[in-house]
């Protein structure tokens, strides 16, 4: 993109780059080139320096995610953003000083910049500002697949632009002339905002025809009667890794941030001869940008609707309690904060025995395993089976021998723990779920606890 210091170097200015509003273009970043990214973080009252350190080391690895080298890094401590620039302009001064000496092209900040924020410090710098979110926007947009999942990136990233767009020089230039046209006319930007509000309403007219047919597809699974299984977690927690370990389900593994978007959906039996369905779901990661939460909403409902959470956290990470809190926090926001959740530590065979034992003993009813190697996940799938069954309710039902259906139907749908021929018919304790439990009511004598039977 054209950069705002229109003296920079001619192979510097068409070099393009993060941020830049092309045309029909969704992508963020000019990858014919890799930029050269100095970082930002603002260290805020609350905020330790390991904190900071560890976000910026995170922007750092999404930085290069996306196709860029981070060569310098600047900290500042602030008691609260500037309104103008966020740091403030002497250390937007410093922070130009720094790019230029490592011949940066783009300054991308840990927070997020309001765009007139952004405007402010792409004078001051001579060189595009961006933000935390940009970064997360691009990577996404570079690993969509699915038609849905470019479309949903596609409106978080039109929808971040929208108030981003200015008018610059020629662009302001009127549309028209002659009779009936002469006046003000429109300005470029205007037409740009148009085109854009214009696509942002198809795209959200698409996504919601796409919507109704996952909703549809969630309706057909529950009438299936399985139980379902999310698999939910911080981005390059090992989700994918699992999925394919238990399922052979051949999802992309890589080992990146955000390598897989698009929520997969594979049958896996338990060892109790359960089968249940088990869903890989995008990855989560501190400071998530909202519009990408809104966007996804309709993949995030497959989260909000399973029956059981399973919760995989880095256990070899500099961080795992920090990214637990941030998987939470988006769980809460999209409504799946009250779903029951089996919480697992992965890559017990890449961290010190010493560490996962303390992660273990501070999270009762968690478990570890390793999802490359295979060590621990019959504990795993036992433990998940366990946890299901205690969803249920255990039910005693008398079926006269007249109703041998009924007893192929309790067989069929639920997990038969006793069955017992009596004079006047058939005593059947079994595990049933709700809609099981209505359809056989009338046979129904007894409704137990699901923990007495397990």
């Amino acid at each position: 993109m054209t950069k705002p210091d229109e003296h920079r170097d001619e192979e510097s200015s068409h070099r393009g780059g993060f941020g830049e509003f092309a045309g029909e273009s969704t992508g963020l970043i000019d990858r014919s080139f890799r930029e050269q990214i100095v970082l930002v973080g603002v260290q805020f009252p609350g905020a330790s320096d390991d904190q900071v350190d560890a976000n910026l080391d995170e922007l750092a690895q999404l930085v290069d995610t996306a196709g860029a080298d981070p060569v310098d890094r600047v900290i500042q401590k602030r008691e609260a953003p500037d309104p103008a620039t966020y740091v403030g302009r002497g250390k937007a001064t410093e922070i130009q000083e720094t790019s230029d000496d490592a011949d940066a092209d783009t300054v991308v900040f840990d927070d997020e910049l309001s765009p007139a924020q952004q405007f402010n410090l792409e004078k001051i710098l001579k060189r595009t500002a961006l933000d935390r979110t940009a970064v997360i926007l691009d990577i996404f947009a570079q690993n969509a697949t699915t038609l849905e999942g470019k479309a949903q990136v596609e409106l978080a990233q039109l929808k971040y632009r929208l108030p981003r767009l200015r008018g610059r020089g020629d662009q302001l230039s009127q549309q028209g002339g002659g009779i009936g046209t002469r006046g003000p006319g429109e300005t470029q930007l205007e037409v740009d905002r148009r085109r854009i509000q214009r696509r942002l309403a198809k795209l959200e007219k698409d996504l919601t025809g796409l919507r109704r047919t996952r909703k549809n597809q969630r309706k057909s699974r529950r009438r299936s009667r399985f139980h379902t299984v999310a698999i939910v977690g911080y981005t390059n927690a090992g989700k994918s890794t699992l999925l394919n370990r238990l399922t052979g389900a051949e999802v992309l593994v890589e080992d990146r941030l955000f390598a897989t978007l698009d929520a997969t959906t594979r049958r896996l039996q338990l060892p109790g001869g359960e089968t249940v369905l088990v869903t890989d779901t995008v990855g989560f990661i501190q400071k998530l940008p909202t519009g990408l939460v809104e966007a996804f909403k309709s993949t995030l409902e497959e989260v909000a609707e399973a029956d059981l959470l399973l919760h995989v956290v880095d256990g070899a990470g500099p961080d795992p309690e920090g990214q637990m809190n941030a998987v939470r926090s988006v769980l809460r926001e999209i409504g799946a904060g009250d779903v029951p959740e089996l919480l697992a530590f992965n890559k017990s065979d890449q961290a010190e025995k010493e560490g996962f034992d303390h992660l273990l003993y501070r999270h009762e009813g968690s478990l570890s395993f390793s999802a490359r190697t295979g060590e621990g996940l019959d504990h795993l799938l036992a433990s998940i089976g366990d946890r299901l069954r205690s969803l249920t309710s255990v039910v005693e039902l008398r079926i006269p021998w007249s109703r041998g259906d009924v007893v192929a139907a309790v067989h069929r749908e639920g997990e038969v723990l006793l069955e017992q021929h009596q004079e006047e018919g058939t005593l059947i304790q079994a595990r049933l779920d709700e809609v099981s439990r209505e359809l056989l009511s009338e046979f129904i004598e007894h409704i137990h606890s699901g923990e007495q039977y397990d």
